[in-house]
């Protein structure tokens, strides 16, 4: 199959592999450039010491690298000692336990061991500062510049141009799509352009008019001398360059790896050291440029603990080390995709050894099949950033943080506590002076409860989750979902996207793009579907026609914005535009919602005069308003648009009117409950780009009659062929209440996963969603979630679990 004019920029790690699964689905005319002498380069991947750890709390990063090490094990660039993962703290011993969960999660054999068994793994160990380990025997040691080789050597083969001591100057563009990359020895037509300049990345992305949000920053590697107890053993294996598994110490922010009687020692804790792009050096000066000088202070704690951990390099000394260079980004994953402003201007960036392989084989199916089958990119595609987070303080700032909290044990909830407050509602004040705690969501800060309802929290008991889940957890919590079950309560939604689609030719827009029917009259709001070419889901959104061309979208977030974007008609006739930043949303919900609201309007506000899923526009008190008769808590009541000028106002006219009927204000950590109690789905955490409607119980907001809309035709084998479901299970112990991503066995085999969970303090269970095979997904069917080493009974209900017959939203 004849292919596009490709150039690939950057012959590392991913270049390369990049090169070889372009040139192995077919295409055939692909150029890759590099400023270096290959195979070693000299970017990050020429210094890189290739310690590949597949586990990782996400799914994809973890598939991905599978994908590198399975790869790079058949090329003969890979030693698979495994990988060992040590604890000297409880913290640390219980987050392995958690980490177990993910590698059973994600289809990844790992082993907690005992301190005994650590021993006999990595004999170096100190025997008496080890507390228990996770073995994966599947990790190892990835040979970066023989993979570089072996796979340049493949594409070459099959035709691949291969350009070294050749500089990206520039990438011409036309009409707003690529048309060459000038070089230092001339220009190369192309049609596809591919940025996997690694730490150069944000310079050669500023070529294309693209801003990356990448920051280069120096990590330390030092290599031992001699190690006697390595030479000892080197005896009984001169051909080995490593026996014992690699090693990591995160309590210390240090990892090891051998080479022959030799120990390589990196660390992560010492102060960040970031480089600007342009600052570093070019290739062709013939310097290693991801090559910092050493800095032996930084160094002196790495080597003090490395002797207390492994006594053995006691009677060894660093013989050298250096600051090697690496990608890090400000939610520390991958950038991946094509250039919002140049069409055929593409970056995979931020990528380590680990999931190169992986990173190129997605961009491979990307390009050649216009999307991913084998990873869900949602999390790595580069267009999911808000403007704010395109900020140079803020890529800086969040970059650097990142490398300091690399090895940190991370809570799923804990916020950055820098660059704060970023953005903030209109009733930001208001919710201050309701003893509002914030955490944060795309840079907003949003309430998780509000100190002004402890008194509620005191009346009846409210359950309490173990430790884990407890953090970020208040009693509060519970009290805010039971008020608002019982009376009324205002939940501030801003945080929630919201698009603008207008124009002559939106109502066909829409309803190409979308499941649902949504031309429908003014006044009606549609729950519908994204879905990509191959019928996966790409977001789950509300459509409200607020006139004849001009519809209002509740979309997840950028990447909704992107897809509209990207298949906006040529002929002019449909505008799409973010308006989030200008408006604000109040959620009023609870059975008493009617009751305050409806004395503030003149507008018809009854179970007759304003049903379920429809839109008005009125006037509370003195704001104008869109109100949508929609609730993700499951009770009567309405979103309330307004300006951001507005916002204060609405706030306090519906709190004013509230007072009589005990309005709270609610938090996120109630919402999270109810909507669970609902059996509300959230893309991003319960279904991804990787399910289709059908198995996350959405088949009802596909109109499979509707002519024409994208995805549709990959629809009707997927709906015959269900294997997984997206199912529903609780608990009758609160302190069973997990988090996400925790492995489900049915029996001693791991089924399947948790997506979100939270306790349900109306139903008086815990709840939990989680993907399992179809056979299953049966109601009373009985299960086990794995949460830090122990096995919760679950039991699959049949949902919603509250309000079935859909009698309170209907009032």
């Amino acid at each position: 199959m004849a292919g596009p004019r490709v150039v690939v920029i950057g012959a590392g790690v991913v270049g390369a592999a990049l090169a070889d699964e372009l040139s192995t689905r077919g295409w055939d005319d692909i150029t890759v450039v590099d400023q270096g002498a290959l195979p070693a380069a000299g970017g990050s991947s020429s210094h890189a010491p290739g310690l590949v750890f597949q586990t990782n709390p996400s799914k994809t990063m973890t598939e991905m690298a599978r994908y590198t090490v399975e790869k790079l094990l058949a090329l003969g660039c890979f030693l698979q000692v495994g990988g060992l993962e040590v604890a000297t703290t409880p913290e640390r011993l219980a987050d392995l336990r958690r980490r177990h969960g993910w590698a059973a999660s994600w289809g990844l054999e790992a082993r907690l061991l005992t301190p005994e068994e650590c021993l006999r793994r990595h004999s170096l160990l100190d025997p008496g500062r080890v507390l228990g380990g996770l073995y994966v025997p599947t990790d190892g040691i990835a040979k970066a510049v023989p993979a570089v080789e072996a796979q340049l050597a493949r594409a070459r083969e099959r035709g691949v141009r291969v350009l070294d001591r050749h500089e990206a100057l520039d990438v011409r563009a036309e009409d707003g799509r690529v048309s060459a990359v000038l070089t230092d020895r001339g220009e190369i037509p192309a049609d596809v352009v591919v940025c996997c300049a690694g730490i150069w990345g944000p310079k050669v992305a500023a070529m294309a008019g693209m801003t990356l949000p990448l920051t280069p920053l120096a990590h330390q590697l030092a290599w031992t001398g001699p190690v006697p107890a390595l030479a000892a053993s080197e005896v009984d294996r001169p051909s080995r360059e490593a026996t014992r598994p690699i090693l990591r110490h995160q309590d210390a922010d240090l990892y090891y790896r051998e080479r022959h009687d030799r120990l390589a020692v990196g660390y992560y804790g010492h102060r960040p050291m970031p480089v600007r792009p342009e600052d570093i050096l070019a290739a062709a000066t013939g310097a290693m440029p991801s090559v910092t000088p050493f800095t032996p202070a930084d160094f002196a704690p790495a080597w003090e603990e490395t002797r207390a951990l492994l006594p053995a390099t006691r009677e060894a000394e660093i013989e050298r080390g250096i600051n090697g260079l690496f990608s890090f980004t400000t939610d520390n994953m991958p950038l991946l995709g094509e250039s919002a402003e140049v069409k055929g201007f593409w970056v995979a960036e931020a990528v380590w050894v680990t999931h190169s392989a992986g990173v190129a084989r997605a961009m491979a199916e990307w390009l050649v099949d216009g999307h991913c089958s084998s990873f869900d990119l949602h999390e790595c595609d580069v267009n999911r950033f808000e403007p704010h987070q395109l900020a140079p303080e803020y890529v800086l700032t969040r970059d650097c943080q990142n490398f300091v909290e690399v090895y940190d044990i991370i809570h799923p909830l804990q916020p950055p506590e820098n660059l704060r407050p970023l953005r903030v509602s209109p009733f930001h004040a208001r919710q201050r002076e309701l003893g509002a705690v914030p955490l944060e969501a795309a840079g907003w800060e949003r309430p998780q409860w509000y100190a002004a309802n402890a008194a509620l929290a005191g009346v009846g008991d409210i359950p309490r989750p173990g430790d884990w889940a407890a953090r970020y957890w208040s009693p509060i919590v519970g009290a805010e979902a039971l008020a608002s079950r019982q009376g009324v309560a205002l939940y501030d939604m801003t945080a929630l996207k919201r698009l603008e689609v207008t124009g002559r030719g939106a109502a066909a827009f829409l309803t190409r793009l979308s499941t649902g029917e949504v031309d429908k009259a003014v006044g009606t709001v549609t729950y519908c579907l994204l879905l990509d070419h191959d019928g996966g889901i790409r977001s789950d959104i509300t459509v409200a026609r607020l006139g004849r061309e001009l519809f209002q979208v509740g979309a997840n977030g950028n990447l909704d914005l992107d897809w509209l974007h990207r298949h906006l008609p040529a002929d002019g006739s449909v505008t799409v535009r973010d308006i989030t930043p200008g408006t604000c949303c109040v959620g009023v919900w609870g059975p008493l919602a009617r009751d305050v609201v409806a004395p503030l309007t003149t507008a018809d506000f009854s179970a007759e005069g304003f049903g379920y899923f429809r839109a008005k526009r009125a006037y509370i008190g003195a704001v104008p308003v869109t109100a949508l008769r929609l609730s993700y808590i499951g009770e009567l009541g309405w979103e309330l648009y307004t300006t951001a000028d507005m916002g204060q106002k609405l706030w306090d006219t519906l709190w004013e009117a509230g007072r009589a009927h005990g309005v709270v204000a609610g938090g996120r950590g109630a919402f999270t409950s109810l909507r669970l109690e609902k059996g509300y789905r959230s893309f991003g955490t319960d279904m991804t780009y990787e399910h289709d409607p059908y198995e996350a119980g959405l088949g009802f907001a596909v109109k499979t009659r509707k002519p024409g809309f994208i995805g549709k035709s990959a629809l009707a084998e997927r709906e015959a062929s269900v294997r997984r479901r997206l199912t529903c299970l609780t608990s009758d112990d609160p302190a069973d209440v997990v988090m996400g991503k925790e492995p489900v066995y049915d029996g001693d085999s791991c089924v399947g996963y948790v997506t979100s969970a939270a306790y349900g303090y109306t139903v008086g269970k815990a709840v939990a969603y989680a993907w399992l095979p179809a056979e299953l997904a049966v109601p009373g069917r009985q299960v086990h979630i794995g949460y830090f080493g122990r096995r919760v009974p679950a039991v699959v209900a049949r949902e919603p679990l509250f309000d079935p017959a859909m009698k309170r939203l209907r009032a």
